[in-house]
């Protein structure tokens, strides 16, 4: 198993910029694929980026495309998320999650069986 710590959120103004960490503890993160979810008020939890177990390969949801990258440092378990050009509609609670390395790079949520707490990111207009 692992556990997933994330940190780093906050308050911006719009046109700002955050970086989101997850910190992972028990199982080598190595042996996950991870992603990046958020999750507004009212609103379904929406999947925004992922990588693949060895960084090699990421996905991006199309509305963070060309403003936010993911990326992972195996070595200190920890995966990364820099927001750019944050934007109001960014407002959210953004998740860390993990699945098994064997999985693919997936937008589904239901497929990711490791969860942090989370961490609210809020971006003022």
């Amino acid at each position: 198993q692992v556990q997933l710590v994330e940190s780093g959120g906050g308050l911006v103004q719009a046109g700002g910029s955050l970086r989101l960490s997850c910190a992972a503890s028990g199982r080598a993160l190595s042996y996950y694929v991870m992603g990046w979810f958020r999750q507004a008020p009212g609103k379904e939890r929406d999947f925004v980026a992922a990588i693949s177990w060895g960084g090699g390969s990421t996905f991006y949801a199309d509305s963070v495309k060309e403003r936010f990258t993911i990326s992972r440092d195996n070595a200190k378990n920890t995966v990364y998320l820099q927001m750019n050009s944050l934007k109001p509609e960014d407002t959210a609670v953004y998740y860390c999650a993990a699945r098994d390395r064997r999985g693919r790079l997936s937008t589904a949520h239901y497929e990711y069986e490791y969860w942090g707490q989370g961490t609210q990111v809020t971006v003022s207009s």
